[in-house]
Formats: structure tokens, sequence, C-alpha cells
């Protein structure tokens, strides 16, 4: 079951003496006491609800509350089902990686891309490797050119001892 963020106040739980009382067919009943718009509420067969808490104004409104319930829960489904899971999809280099072997990694992030995802490259240095940051830098230049369909999100940066971009899809 999917659960409103928001509970609302209900008939006997709401507390305020007096409220603004809204019918089910839209129209304004006036200021009311809490008993008299509750037995309003009753008279029509529906649930008093309070809308806005404002404490110099407190608004209720005459609706079948277990209706307004499903129906939030729906819109929440709809609007959860309509959204696209982005995931990031990680390729790691190395710096004295073969002309084919980065071929084919790029070949991996094409499909990562052609998916919809976002592809994050890593290049980890070690040892000696440390004094060979400007060719990794060239490597990553030369991957990207190979992953069609691309452009760069996060340029390549160090974050301590790798080297780190981002590729995502081109925007048409």
């Amino acid at each position: 079951m999917f659960n409103i963020k928001q509970d609302f106040l209900v008939n006997e739980q709401i507390e305020f003496p007096k409220v603004q009382v809204i019918k089910s067919n839209g129209e304004k009943a006036g200021v009311l006491p809490i008993a008299s718009a509750i037995r309003l509420a009753e008279e029509e067969g529906l649930d008093l609800v309070l809308v806005s808490s404002n404490p110099s104004n407190p608004v209720c409104k005459i609706l079948d509350y277990s209706k307004y319930k499903f129906e939030m829960n729906k819109r929440a489904k709809e609007s959860k089902k309509k959204q696209k899971v982005i995931e990031i999809k990680e390729v790691r280099l190395s710096p004295n990686i073969d002309k084919h072997d980065l071929e084919t990694k790029a070949k991996n992030a094409s499909k990562f891309i052609e998916a919809g995802n976002k592809v994050k490259v890593t290049m980890r240095f070690r040892g000696r490797e440390f004094n060979f940051i400007d060719q990794g830098k060239e490597i990553m230049d030369t991957f990207r050119e190979l992953v069609l369909d691309s452009q760069v999100d996060k340029e390549a940066k160090m974050e301590g001892k790798n080297l780190v971009m981002f590729l995502v899809p081109k925007q048409k």
C-alpha cells in the first residue's frame, strides 16, 4: 500500500472551536462551530476534513475521506510510474591501456549511453603512474571521442588517486 505523505485531520480529530466550512459542491457555508460543521457533514453522509490548519482561519471541507485518500494514492502511484530512474554505470580504465581494449570499453559505454544511463569513467593511478597524469587525460579524451552519442557531464578531474569523468546521453 502506498501512503500519503500528509494525513489530514478528520471529524472529531479537529480541535479548533470554529472553522470555515466548504460544502461538497464547492459552496462556502461560512464560519461554523466545529460541532455544527461535523453535524452538517454527517447529514450529507460525508466527512469533515481539515484542509488548512491556519490558526487564525482554519478551513475544512466536506468530502468522502476514504475516496479522497484513494485518489491521492492513485495520483502518487501514477507520478511515480512516470519517473525515469537514471543509473550510473562505471567503466574503469588504466593509464597503460591498449588501443583495442579502449575501443572495447568504449563500445560497452556506448551501450550504456544508448540505454539512457550516465557513465562514470574512472582511471586509477598507482605508484609511478602518477607521473603520467597528462597521458591519462589524453586517453580520457580519446575515450570520449570513441563513445558515440554522448556528451561530457563532468570533465576529467583528479579525485584522490583516480581520474574521473562523467558522460551522459546527448540532448536532442
